[in-house]
């Protein structure tokens, strides 16, 4: 997914959920928006480079959105963190059409945003001589101390809905898939966090046992020279459903 031309600033803070103060080069500071509700933990950082897009649209409030962060990876370079929670399904369409997800592979056609169960799921892939799959797509930024990554950041009652939703559609004989979205170029693998979310982990670790498909995708950034210029999945990752976090690690 190619990004429009990218703005660089530094992140004076986060308020508000969607709000974002953001110093830019020429030292003027502006209000950019926030495209992510979550926490953001570990990724609002106060005082790392940021990534800003300009609006297009003059009648908007806003004039510039927070698209990605650059965070320490403690090897003396950083990694990028899309933050843009919106552009994870389109990154995920994208490798869905370039057949990069080969679990997901073979679909006849693709739908987005389908209403079943009382709920709003990603996409649905339906095959010509099979079952429909239905995909969650759930953006993980989220990289803990011991290195790994987790999902969600803060409590989701949503995320846990959705997962229920998989597992009864699993049960009427279709495929139900949760696939996690790495927008972190230094997360290597992908857990549920307990340690945030204690119920969501349970919930994972129970669908799973009814036939619920979890896999996770990472991202890179592309860069030139030194703008991100496109993000894209490029590999799988490893899931680890019993893994627990500590601040010990």
């Amino acid at each position: 997914m190619n990004y429009p031309v990218l703005v660089p600033g530094i992140l004076l803070r986060r308020y508000k959920r969607f709000l974002a103060d953001i110093e830019l080069e020429d030292g003027r500071e502006v209000v950019a928006h926030c495209p992510n509700t979550g926490s953001m933990r570990a990724v609002n950082a106060p005082g790392c480079r940021v990534w800003l897009s300009p609006s297009t649209n003059p009648s908007r409030k806003l004039g510039w959105t927070w698209e990605l962060i650059e965070l320490p990876d403690g090897k003396g370079g950083v990694d990028r963190v899309s933050v843009h929670t919106g552009r994870a399904n389109a990154l995920v369409e994208e490798a869905l059409l370039a057949g990069v997800i080969p679990e997901l592979a073979g679909f006849a056609e693709l739908k987005r945003e389908v209403n079943v169960e009382g709920a709003r799921l990603d996409f649905r892939l339906r095959e010509a001589e099979a079952g429909d799959i239905y995909v969650e797509v759930k953006q993980v930024t989220l990289k803990e101390s011991d290195g790994h990554g987790y999902f969600p950041d803060s409590v989701s009652e949503r995320g846990r809905r959705h997962l229920e939703v998989l597992a009864e559609l699993v049960d009427q004989g279709h495929r139900g898939v949760l696939l996690f979205c790495a927008a972190h170029t230094g997360i290597d693998d992908v857990a549920p966090a307990a340690h945030l979310d204690p119920a969501y982990a349970r919930t994972l670790q129970a669908v799973a046992e009814r036939g619920v498909e979890i896999v996770a995708y990472g991202c890179r950034v592309t860069l030139a020279p030194e703008r991100p210029v496109a993000i894209t999945l490029d590999r799988q990752l490893d899931v680890d459903i019993e893994r627990r976090w500590s601040s010990s690690d």
